[in-house]
């Protein structure tokens, strides 16, 4: 079965994360200070979430699971790839 998140508003970003991830508040606050969009998904608040994760992430668990508005995904990317992904 294939998990599909929901898709992200055009020039933003859904961002899969849990609390004591470093690289996830590293990208928070790099998009933060570009104004670019995101939505935070804990993976452990909303644990049916890690699934998602887990399916674009060869079964694991890894965050920042980053998901763009055209759908494809990508796991702990840079600012620029951000960007490059939004343009």
């Amino acid at each position: 079965m294939t998990l599909a998140p929901t898709l992200p508003e055009p020039g933003t970003i859904t961002m899969y994360s849990t609390p004591w991830c470093g690289y996830c508040r590293r990208l928070r606050t790099q998009l933060d200070s570009e104004g670019i969009g995101y939505t935070v998904i804990d993976i452990e608040e909303q644990p049916e979430t890690a699934a998602y994760v887990e399916q674009v992430n060869g079964g694991n668990r890894t965050v920042p699971t980053v998901v763009y508005p055209d759908g494809s995904a990508a796991t702990n990317p840079s600012l620029a790839d951000v960007r490059s992904a939004l343009s």
